[in-house]
């Protein structure tokens, strides 16, 4: 797992520094040489949306997420264990339920593409369907753990 992790890790991390280098491109031709150029933006906007939804998917643990805790603090650890368990069947479940409809519809905007560099919309929108796979993927595994009493220890150690 931790091979796959590093590659997904580099992997974002390259396509963050090819989103900045495009964005220097971009400042350079707009403000230095007063020529802008239509591909950069439309290859920023593809590229960012690429790195947030592929960080979120793949790089971003878990616990480094925003949360609400007000109540999961206040709650006792019997209860705690059954907000985790209903917020992974909730949170996977919904991610499952919509992976056919947006593969779909990813599959249909492979018809077109963007307005500059032709990409076609299938590759810009294919890492929404990354995120609602790995969704699932941590769910799946977030229940287990709950069910074993793993994944309430390791959150009240990291705390």
């Amino acid at each position: 797992m931790g091979l796959l992790r590093k590659a997904a890790q580099t992997l974002g991390g390259l396509m963050f520094l090819c989103l900045f280098g495009v964005f220097l491109v971009q400042i350079t031709a707009r403000f230095g040489f007063d020529r802008p150029l239509p591909w950069t933006d439309e290859l920023a906007v593809v590229l960012y949306l690429w790195v947030i939804l592929w960080a979120s998917a793949f790089m971003v643990p878990e616990r480094e997420h925003v949360v609400f805790d007000l109540l999961w603090n206040s709650a006792s650890r019997p209860v705690r264990r059954i907000m985790r368990f209903a917020g992974h069947l909730l949170i996977g479940g919904l991610a499952a339920v919509a992976i056919p409809a947006s593969w779909d519809y990813v599959h249909f905007m492979g018809r077109e593409g963007t307005p500059v560099l032709g990409l076609s919309f299938e590759w810009v929108f294919l890492p929404f369907v990354f995120l609602l796979l790995a969704l699932v993927w941590r769910s799946l595994h977030g229940l287990w753990l709950t069910w074993r009493g793993q994944e309430l220890e390791d959150l009240e150690h990291s705390s």
